[in-house]
């Protein structure tokens, strides 16, 4: 039986539970799906500062992974925090939400957009937009909501998100809308229904990516960036 983890950067126990969900309602009946969260790190992950403390969080929560015989990992957080040091830590595979839910949209649309949220989190998105070369296809919006206006339920943010797609659709040409948080799930099947477009949400676009990387017997490459670490310490170790 595969064993997939999803890791949440911050330390919202809600927020841990809706993500814990949004996997399991794609995973094979034969995955086993947990998710953990971060300790001593931010309660939501919002600026540079709060990135910081999440990966290390992230990096904790895949050492314990690794105890548990965690077979793969899923990111939790749009912009994908720690996850690079995630690849080198972990045996198994390690999916971002953002590059899964990016690389679904292309297979679905031309042009597509992410709509993100609060705006200072723009940056983080175009990051990982720029590192995947898709800039040319994928434009980046936000709504002025915080993350922990969502914590306990997305639906007061749903009209916000419908304006900003109807108004990527007409300006941007999008066709597609991918979720830029991993908080949002609850709305997919809302905001599908009132924009008549595909809605990506990264957690779920994530979950089925490292099924099928298992399933192929496919882990991350050892050759050269994301070798194993040697003689580096540990989060038990620096946080003691």
């Amino acid at each position: 039986m595969t064993h997939v983890r999803i890791l949440n950067p911050n330390t919202s126990a809600t927020m841990t539970a809706a993500v814990l969900a949004a996997a399991r309602a794609v995973a094979r009946p034969d995955t086993t799906v947990s998710a953990t969260h971060s300790s001593g790190a931010p309660a939501t992950v919002e600026t540079h500062v709060d990135e910081v403390f999440g990966a290390a969080g992230v990096l904790g929560q895949v050492e314990r992974g690794e105890r548990d015989g965690v077979d793969g990992y899923v990111v939790a957080c749009f912009g994908d925090t720690g996850l690079e040091a995630a690849r080198e830590r972990a045996a198994g595979p390690v999916v971002g939400m953002t590059e899964a839910a990016l690389q679904t949209a292309t297979l679905l649309a031309h042009r597509f957009t992410v709509i993100t949220m609060p705006p200072r989190t723009l940056a983080m998105t175009d990051r990982v937009v720029a590192s995947m070369g898709l800039a040319h296809r994928c434009t980046v919006r936000a709504v002025d909501v915080s993350v922990a206006a969502i914590e306990a339920g997305a639906g007061p943010a749903f009209d916000a998100f419908v304006l900003e797609a109807r108004a990527a659709v007409a300006a941007d040409g999008a066709e597609a809308v991918v979720l830029g948080c991993a908080g949002l799930t609850e709305l997919v099947a809302s905001l599908t229904d009132a924009l008549g477009i595909p809605v990506v949400d990264g957690v779920a676009a994530a979950t089925t990516a490292v099924e099928g990387l298992l399933a192929q017997r496919l882990s991350t490459s050892r050759a050269g960036t994301w070798a194993a670490p040697t003689g580096s310490a540990t989060t038990d170790e620096v946080w003691r």
